[in-house]
């Protein structure tokens, strides 16, 4: 601004320097190359320069005191009122299941036969694979001719005993060789029953690992996985400071950001131990799966419902200022005109909780309060601002 006087000043002189026949122009006297005529007339424009800067100084005064309008901040407001506040923990989780199981054989041996397929739906029970059994069956057989024979002779000598023919101890001995070989055919055959390999329980078979044809060892090789994606959970640490608020049936949102899902659950079990090494506690939220479209190891987010307000004040976040000594502080319109004129009243406030850009205001801000959102750093304690929008 201070160029632009300058260069209008100069304008002003020159052409008045031009009006007079007898004096030389600046460019003929810069074409003189006359050193103190060159000199006189810097300082004769500086003279005018500074007269025309001080008038201009003193109209400019005159226009801030008269024109009041324009010299009041501008702000927009916003009138607060009571309304009930949610106020949720946010945080992260995995999808688990308690049926996600890597099948072991029991028993080692060739993998004789692999009767179902990755992603096929099984039962409980159902017979998955089966092993070589070394000839386990024969052995059996055999056992069980030799039990056969064992019981025809105890049940004979029991006749006899029955009607005191022959001795007690002929008696104790066919029941003890029976009874024997009853238990040896039993552990044969559940040795044999290890080389079926069954479901645990009904689910998805998710992968088949070994294929058919290999040999296997009991404990070592991985022969399959199975699923069960009806009982899904998410499991989530919470921190110790909230053990009080989140609790069993406490109302959660969850949402799966890949499926692009949500869905409203309930906490089902929160853990009464805390890890000394990171604070916090364990909590299981159950997830229904109906459409089987969760799976295990799914993240997903948690929006718990720690604390409720039915008549909390809220405020924008960003309105709060903090003084040396870190007392929180806005500001409130008082003694709004009808030109939408008011005094800007610094409040000190106490805050709660938060949620997104909003904050509870606990203590110092009445409802019905209209406090100065934009243009509330720019403003001081008792000036006069003008309001532009109020909500």
């Amino acid at each position: 601004m201070k160029h632009i006087y300058s260069l209008l000043i100069i304008t002003i002189l020159l052409t008045a320097c031009g009006g007079e026949k007898k004096e030389k122009s600046v460019d003929d006297l810069i074409a003189s190359n006359n050193l103190e005529a060159l000199k006189q007339k810097r300082e004769e424009i500086d003279s005018k320069q500074q007269e025309f800067a001080e008038q201009l100084k003193l109209i400019n005064e005159r226009i801030s005191e008269l024109d009041t309008v324009k010299k009041l901040p501008l702000v927009t407001t916003v009138r607060v009122k009571s309304e009930k506040f949610d106020h949720y923990l946010e945080l992260q989780g995995n999808v688990q299941t308690k049926q996600n199981l890597v099948i072991y054989p029991e028993m080692g041996g060739t993998l004789t036969r692999v009767y179902v397929k990755e992603g096929q739906n099984v039962t409980k029970g159902q017979l998955l694979a089966t092993i070589d059994d070394g000839g386990l069956s024969q052995q059996v057989a055999q056992l069980q001719i030799q039990a056969d024979l064992a019981k025809t002779t105890f049940e004979r000598q029991e006749r006899l005993w029955n009607q005191k023919i022959g001795s007690e101890i002929q008696f104790l001995q066919a029941k003890s060789s029976y009874e024997a070989q009853q238990r040896a055919v039993s552990q044969l055959k559940s040795q044999l029953e290890k080389t079926s390999v069954r479901a645990p329980f009904s689910g998805v078979i998710d992968d088949v690992i070994t294929d058919q044809g290999s040999v296997v060892a009991p404990g070592q090789s991985q022969l399959m996985r199975i699923v069960n994606l009806e009982d899904m959970y998410i499991e989530t640490d919470v921190p110790e400071n909230y053990i009080s608020n989140v609790t069993v049936n406490k109302t959660v949102k969850v949402e799966f950001p890949i499926l692009g899902k949500s869905m409203d659950a309930k906490i089902r079990q929160a853990g009464n131990f805390i890890n000394p090494a990171n604070r916090t506690f364990k909590i299981e939220v159950a997830v229904p799966n109906k459409d089987k479209s969760i799976k295990p190891n799914l993240t997903a987010r948690l929006k718990i419902n720690d604390y409720t307000s039915e008549n909390a004040i809220l405020i924008p976040q960003s309105i709060i200022s903090e003084n040396a000594e870190g007392e929180q502080y806005i500001y409130v319109i008082e003694n709004k005109n009808a030109n939408n004129e008011g005094n800007a009243k610094r409040t000190i406030i106490e805050t709660g909780k938060s949620q997104g850009d909003v904050i509870e205001v606990t203590k110092g801000l009445e409802n019905s309060a209209e406090i100065i959102q934009e243009g509330a750093r720019s403003v001081n304690d008792g000036q006069t601002v003008k309001v532009i929008n109020s909500l």
